[in-house]
């Protein structure tokens, strides 16, 4: 099998096989493109998800910390801690596991949240450090947003600008062969990306708000979590690829390495549907956050707009273009 996450058919397969349980004080379940799952505790849900780090060694702490968190954000729930497990090779210093605790020390600093355990393990099973996490948020009954909440007719709203994780990652791990595309400038603008992968307080104002649907943009870039939420939605789309916000810098990345930005994991966008788009986007600005409508959520097959006007149907990316960049460099 590729690198990756499994194809959605299998994944799907496997997570309905799995479910023989089914208790009535979980109210949301996990599922495609539900990356959170929700219990009840009487007046309060508790809201819960884990994911790992595997794609990048670079700020993977950083990285850990805020993927998780936002997970818990695009349910519109504020994340109050977190537990770390670290798998390490036997080549790791203890001086590495320290950097990375240290980077998701100041991460949870940053966020308000308490790390509340874990599990720290020196191991022949991987060939380099793995950091999975898991995210615990608590929120007043019935008000966690679920992915699968879309509308027909919603306006689709991305917030800040897509692949700003990738971006970051490639600037990270292959900054000597950009050079030749990138100033210095833009070499020292893109590491910062990282800076600004957080969506946790765009997804608290949106909840506040009230939308249909939220998903935060990672593996699979845009277009990924696009597909996730028509599939959890049993809906469509239709979105344009002129309206997409992406930087220079990462276009020109991009280009580069014959990769499509709109597959790039994109972690710092979050993915929402709302009956106004207008009005959201005004007000996450004026909580100085840029948002962009790119679409809206139909029914049927979802569908991207070339610049050209050209219409085409989105099939859900088979694996991020970041493993696909990591092959044509090998």
């Amino acid at each position: 099998m590729k690198a990756g996450k499994l194809n959605w058919d299998d994944l799907k397969s496997i997570i309905e096989d799995s479910r023989q349980v089914r208790r009535e004080d979980v109210r949301i379940r996990s599922g495609i493109g539900e990356d959170c799952s929700v219990v009840s505790f009487g007046d309060y849900d508790c809201v819960l998800s884990t994911d790992p780090i595997t794609g990048a060694e670079t700020n993977a702490g950083r990285l850990a910390v805020h993927i998780n968190c936002n997970d818990i954000a695009s349910s519109g729930i504020e994340p109050l801690g977190i537990l770390v497990t670290i798998l390490a090779p036997e080549n790791t210093s203890i001086e590495d596991i320290k950097k990375v605790m240290n980077e998701i020390k100041e991460e949870t600093v940053k966020l308000n949240i308490e790390i509340l355990g874990g599990h720290t393990e020196i191991t022949k099973a991987v060939n380099k450090m793995i950091i999975s996490c898991t995210v615990i948020g608590k929120g007043e009954k019935n008000r966690a947003v679920a992915t699968s909440g879309a509308n027909e007719g919603d306006d689709i709203v991305v917030t800040k600008l897509l692949c700003l994780e990738g971006t970051s990652i490639i600037v990270n791990d292959y900054e000597n062969s950009i050079k030749d595309i990138l100033t210095e400038e833009e070499i020292t603008e893109a590491k910062e990306y990282v800076k600004y992968i957080s969506v946790v307080k765009e997804g608290i104002v949106a909840g506040k708000l009230g939308v249909n649907s939220m998903h935060d943009i990672t593996e699979g870039g845009v277009l990924g979590a696009l597909w996730e939420v028509a599939e959890a939605s049993n809906l469509g789309f239709k979105v344009y690829r002129g309206k997409m916000p992406i930087s220079s810098i990462t276009s020109k990345i991009c280009d580069k390495y014959s990769i499509d930005p709109l597959r790039l994991i994109s972690s710092g966008s979050m993915l929402i549907t709302t009956r106004d788009g207008s009005k959201l986007v005004k007000l996450l600005q004026e909580e100085g956050i840029k948002a962009s409508i790119i679409g809206k959520i139909t029914k049927g097959k979802g569908v991207l707009v070339n610049t050209s006007g050209v219409e085409e149907v989105v099939i859900p990316p088979e694996r991020d273009e970041l493993f696909v960049l990591e092959e044509k460099v090998e």
